[in-house]
């Protein structure tokens, strides 16, 4: 890429662990931001500690800290933690994921920063939110998907809870941040006026279930667990085939009767009891069996050839060995390479963004602990020092 990231001159602070707060940072950072990590001298980020270890690099910690600068620091020590805060009330944006209350016992809360720096912007992401009745409560995404309703809409009918295989509470709290601070850095370069973004991972994910609140709202019944399936459409599911399964939705009419053709059963579409999306997803248990019957004389790979030919949307059952390599994400060019600070060269899922047609760039291999101490020192005292001239 040739043009000027969004956020290059925006300096982040990061005072965070493991996902949602780390997400949130390096999201800033693939638009251009100049992310600076602060972690503990022993042993830094705890995803430092998760496998899969490349050489003593953990490439789950690669993953979510690239574009980012690394600075050893301990909070709990004086010096240190008045470095932290020269450094925090010099920079355009903080982002913490602490439970409640710790940053401002340290005296690196929003208040205190805030008077040195009313143009900061300071982004708290925690379990609950900053105030309320389960403020001090700690929460991760398991506690966290129980908590907002997710496991009682995931999995087959009948079965046990389960959660969602991607840690949706994390990464939908890390999102909401960055767009919270994104389009809350616009307002700042207007009046100057900086603020406390409160994020909560309870507060992400009821968001992103609006259409389950929504349903919750207009009947004044819960959504319920309905394996793929879903509650006002069909056929839009998983579907057994000869040698396993595979995904097909067609969500309207012009879908539906395209189904009909392709299955060999026209007369389905004049069926009452498939009228309509709603009336299909009324009998949709009814319908999978027709289906299902159909289906079992032909692999999956047969019929997503047939439905992709009839315009159906459709998939296969993917792993992330399949979907990784599939050309699609070739095309994108979403997979990078990545040299980790050992040397070791991976791979990495990039930015899914596209700007004109480019990728997001790699600007920086996620940092050894510490990498850039003296670097981020040596800025920060040339700044003071232009200050006072």
């Amino acid at each position: 890429m040739t043009h000027q990231l969004a956020l290059e001159g925006i300096r982040v602070i990061e005072v965070c662990n493991v996902a949602a707060g780390p997400f949130c940072g390096m999201l800033l950072a693939d638009m251009g931001a100049d992310v600076v990590k602060l972690e503990h001298p022993d042993g830094g980020d705890t995803l430092r500690a998760w496998p899969p270890i490349s050489q003593g690099f953990s490439e789950n910690f690669a993953s979510l800290n690239r574009n980012k600068r690394s600075v050893t620091l301990n909070l709990k020590d004086p010096g240190d933690r008045e470095t932290a805060k020269a450094l925090m009330c010099d920079a355009d944006v903080v982002i913490e994921n602490n439970r409640p209350g710790v940053m401002d016992r340290l005296g690196l809360g929003y208040e205190a920063l805030a008077a040195r720096t009313p143009r900061l912007l300071y982004c708290s992401i925690s379990a609950y939110g900053q105030t309320g009745p389960r403020a001090q409560e700690g929460g991760f995404d398991l506690t966290l998907q129980a908590m907002s309703g997710i496991m009682s809409v995931t999995g087959a009918e009948g079965g046990e809870p389960v959660k969602c295989g991607v840690p949706l509470a994390d990464f939908s709290a890390g999102l909401y941040a960055a767009f919270a601070i994104a389009a809350e850095l616009r307002r700042v370069q207007q009046s100057g006026a900086g603020m406390h973004i409160d994020i909560s991972m309870l507060g992400a994910t009821l968001g992103i279930a609006a259409l389950q609140t929504s349903e919750y709202f207009g009947s004044g019944r819960d959504p319920v667990k309905l394996g793929s399936a879903h509650p006002r459409n069909a056929p839009y599911q998983v579907f057994r085939c000869r040698d396993g399964h595979f995904g097909m939705a067609a969500g309207n009419n012009a879908l539906w009767s395209s189904v009909c053709r392709v299955v060999g059963h026209p007369e389905w579409f004049d069926d009452p009891r498939f009228a309509s999306t709603g009336d299909r997803a009324r009998h949709q248990t009814a319908l999978r069996e027709m289906l299902e019957s159909e289906f079992a004389a032909a692999d999956a790979g047969e019929w997503l050839e047939r439905f992709r030919g009839a315009g159906v949307p459709c998939a296969p059952i993917n792993r992330y060995s399949d979907v990784l390599a599939d050309p699609q994400v070739e095309h994108m060019q979403w997979v990078q390479p990545l040299t980790l600070p050992n040397g070791v060269k991976t791979r990495t899922f990039g930015s899914p963004i596209r700007l004109s047609g480019h990728s997001l760039p790699i600007r920086r291999a996620p940092p050894a602990l510490g990498e850039h101490s003296q670097e981020v020192v040596n800025e920060l005292k040339e700044g003071l020092a232009q200050e006072t001239r």
